[in-house]
C-alpha cells in the first residue's frame, strides 16, 4: 500500500514533535517534513509538487506568528487534504469553512488521530492499514500530555490516583506530585485517555483507579486515604469491573 505523504505544521515544539511522534507511529504515513511556521510549510508544499512528489496531507496549526494556519489555506490554490491541530474549538469550527478533513483538539488524543487518519485514507480511497496498536492498546497507553500553566504536561498513567471534574476543567491527582494537575478538558475526555476496567468513572464527578482502592461503602470508596462518592448510577459497573478482574466481593 502508498504511504499517504505528510507534513506536521506548529511553532510550539513539544507540540510538533508530539505530532510528529504520533505521525511515525501509523503504518501507512510517510513524514516528509516538520513545519515550525506556516512560511516554510509553504515552501515545501510548492518544493515537493515541483518534485513530482506532492504532500497529500499536512497536519496544520491555526495560531502561529507571522502567517497563521487560516491565512496558509486561504492562499494554497492547490492544497493537500488538511487537519487542523488547535487549542480552541472556536479555531477548530472556523476551519470548516475552509473545507479541511477533520480537526483534532490539542492535547490531541492517539486514538482520535488514528480516527483522523482513517478519514484521510478514506478520502484518498486508500485501504485501512492496521494500526500500530490495536484501539483498546491505543487507549491504554503508558502517557499523555494535558495543557498545564501554559505547558504541556506528560501525565503518567500508572501514577493517577484519581480524577476530579469541575465543569469544563479537571484535576488529576497522581502519586508523583503534591499538588493535583488542573487541566481545561471536560470529565468525558479524561475518560477516554485512561484505560478501562482499570479506571472507573463511579460518580458524575470521579474517575478512580480501582487499583487503589482500599474500602468500598455503600455510597462511598476510600481510595489512597481519600474518601470520594459513588453515585448509585455508576455503582454497578463498578463492581462489575472488580468482579470482572478476579477481585471476590
Amino acid at each position: 500500500m502508498k504511504s499517504i505523504r505528510c507534513i506536521a505544521v506548529d511553532d510550539e515544539p513539544l507540540a510538533l514533535a508530539l505530532l510528529a511522534d504520533n505521525i511515525r507511529k501509523v503504518p501507512g504515513l510517510e513524514l516528509v517534513r516538520t513545519c515550525d511556521d506556516a512560511f516554510d510549510a509553504l515552501e515545501t508544499l510548492q518544493q515537493e509538487a515541483d518534485n513530482g512528489t506532492p504532500i497529500e496531507l499536512m497536519f496544520l496549526d491555526v495560531q502561529m506568528p507571522g502567517l497563521t494556519g487560516t491565512q496558509l489555506l486561504e492562499g494554497l490554490t492547490h492544497r493537500p487534504l488538511v487537519i487542523l491541530v488547535t487549542a480552541y474549538e472556536q479555531y477548530a469550527l472556523a476551519g470548516y469553512d475552509l473545507n479541511v478533513l477533520d480537526y483534532l483538539l490539542k492535547p490531541v488524543a492517539f486514538t482520535r488521530f488514528i480516527q483522523a487518519v482513517q478519514k484521510a485514507r478514506q478520502a484518498l480511497n486508500q485501504p485501512e492499514a492496521p494500526p500500530a496498536v490495536s484501539t483498546s492498546a491505543a487507549s491504554a497507553v503508558d502517557d499523555f500530555f494535558v495543557n498545564a500553566d501554559y505547558s504541556l504536561v506528560r501525565v503518567q498513567v500508572d501514577t493517577v490516583r484519581y480524577v476530579e471534574g469541575l465543569k469544563d476543567y479537571v484535576k488529576i491527582f497522581t502519586t508523583s506530585q503534591v499538588r493535583p494537575i488542573l487541566t481545561r478538558m471536560t470529565l468525558k475526555a479524561m475518560e477516554e485517555r485512561l484505560p478501562p476496567p482499570r479506571f472507573m468513572r463511579i460518580h458524575r464527578s470521579f474517575i478512580v483507579d480501582c487499583n487503589r482502592i482500599e474500602v468500598i461503602r455503600r455510597q462511598q470508596i476510600v481510595l489512597s486515604g481519600t474518601a470520594i462518592p459513588v453515585s448509585e448510577q455508576y455503582a454497578p459497573q463498578l463492581f462489575d469491573a472488580l468482579r470482572l478482574s478476579g477481585r471476590p466481593l
